[in-house]
């Protein structure tokens, strides 16, 4: 386990929990005090995948990995998603725009370096026994469901719960949203651009970690 990513990444997510806390102190308003609640989802998949990747190297049993790496794949959406609390930056008297803009960045900062870190443990799970282009449209095809999560979480309101206990509702609108694509432009929208703006970005942080390791062998 990357012990020394795990404390910067601590360090990083309590800074956003400080910069909320002086927002609550400032305003005496607890409306942001939902993004911790989301970045403790966003650390959910981060510590699976570092588990699964040690479960790889020590011979843990198939059913074991395969638990942690569902359990993965079912909150993984969560880390991304907090880019979308954007949405609640408005022009407000007891706070500064700026301020909210800062604290929302910061949660959404480490919440997508959360899930990128976690999806390159398993991307280097992946590798020990899959060829790296299956691994490749394996991430881009996770991708393009993430996006998808990303729309459920935001719009029809579902989350990684509901999977467990509200399955057939869940499963009978999303069967109803691929049947019926042109009723649910939103949808369409949202999952094709948030699912450009994943890979493009990934991509990028990827190969500026390749390249800084290259320089350094």
């Amino acid at each position: 386990m990357n012990k020394r990513l795990i404390k910067v990444m601590a360090v990083s997510s309590a800074l956003s929990v400080i910069l909320l806390y002086f927002r609550i102190q400032w305003s005496g308003s607890l409306m942001f005090v939902f993004l911790t609640w989301n970045l403790f989802l966003a650390w959910i998949p981060f510590l699976l995948a570092f588990a699964l990747s040690e479960m790889n190297n020590n011979g843990t049993s198939r059913i074991k990995k395969l638990a942690v790496f569902s359990g993965w794949l079912l909150f993984f959406p969560n880390s991304p998603y907090i880019l979308t609390d954007l949405f609640h930056l408005r022009l407000r008297s007891e706070i500064p725009i700026w301020f909210d803009l800062v604290l929302i960045l910061s949660f959404a900062w480490n919440g997508l370096l959360l899930g990128y870190s976690s999806l390159m443990e398993i991307q280097k799970v992946l590798r020990t026994r899959l060829s790296v282009g299956i691994v490749n449209l394996f991430i881009a095809g996770l991708l393009v469901l993430c996006s998808f999560g990303i729309y459920l979480g935001r719009y029809p309101r579902y989350n990684s719960w509901d999977i467990i206990t509200n399955p057939i509702r869940l499963f009978s609108d999303i069967f109803n949203m691929i049947l019926d694509p042109m009723n649910n432009t939103r949808m369409v929208g949202v999952t094709f651009f948030f699912s450009v703006f994943l890979m493009v970005s990934y991509w990028t942080l990827n190969t500026m970690i390749n390249h800084k390791n290259y320089e350094n062998k």
